[in-house]
């Protein structure tokens, strides 16, 4: 594991994610990170200052790098199991834990089927268009603090 993933947002997130699938009712789904998909990437601000002469590489340090780490088909299986579930009437309410405007055509189709469609971005901010596709917002976990550069 990460060593972030000892931190107090990770340790609430597993907790959470736990009771969660010790519900009655809920399917929790949660995306997989490909070890072929992680990648450190240089900053922006380092990457400027170098292409501009600012900074040498001998000056970059591991400050100016971050983890990149991308998710593969996540999208597009939720979209699935919105769009079977929707039309099988299995639900009567579901509720996406994600920001990603991707999901606009899922959540158009559940409410068209008459699903109830609850998002929770977790504090982030929502495009207008996935807005108008559901029927509630809702951010349930604690707001985090800003990071200090």
């Amino acid at each position: 594991m990460f060593p972030w993933g000892r931190s107090e947002v990770a340790v609430w997130r597993r907790a959470f994610h736990d009771a969660l699938r010790s519900q009655r009712k809920v399917a929790l789904r949660l995306g997989e990170l490909p070890t072929n998909h992680v990648h450190w990437r240089l900053k922006q601000h380092a990457l400027h200052a170098l292409c501009q002469g600012a900074r040498d590489w001998t000056d970059i340090t591991d400050a100016d790098f971050h983890l990149d780490l991308r998710q593969k088909g996540v999208d597009m299986r939720l979209g699935i199991d919105i769009a079977a579930l929707s039309f099988k009437q299995q639900v009567n309410q579901i509720i996406l834990v994600s920001g990603d405007s991707d999901f606009v055509p899922a959540a158009k189709l559940a409410r068209r089927e008459g699903i109830d469609f609850i998002l929770d971005p977790m504090w982030a901010t929502i495009r207008p268009d996935l807005h108008e596709h559901i029927d509630g917002l809702r951010s349930v976990c604690p707001r985090p603090t800003p990071a200090t550069p």
